[in-house]
């Protein structure tokens, strides 16, 4: 699996596990482009290969979590690029 695909399928599980926030309100609140998001959780569809440092650190703030919480998760396990 590539670093992009874990990276969306993590902030997939992370919004998945919230009531109260959708894909497009991170966005929101996080300040950024609907898009921007978007093409993060769908690298497959997009020709995106990586993320910005600075934009998952918006994301992950916005959730309420650090960089280190973010990546201490079973799927990075799996990432061989």
């Amino acid at each position: 699996m590539q670093l992009i695909e874990a990276v969306g399928l993590r902030l997939k599980k992370l919004i998945d596990s919230r009531k109260d926030l959708t894909a497009y309100e991170l966005a929101k609140q996080a300040g950024m482009p609907r898009a921007t998001l978007w093409k993060i959780l769908n690298p497959d569809l997009t020709r995106v290969k990586t993320v910005k440092l600075d934009t998952l650190y918006q994301l992950v703030d916005t959730l309420g979590i650090n960089l280190k919480e973010f990546f201490d998760d079973p799927v990075f396990d799996e990432v061989t690029d």
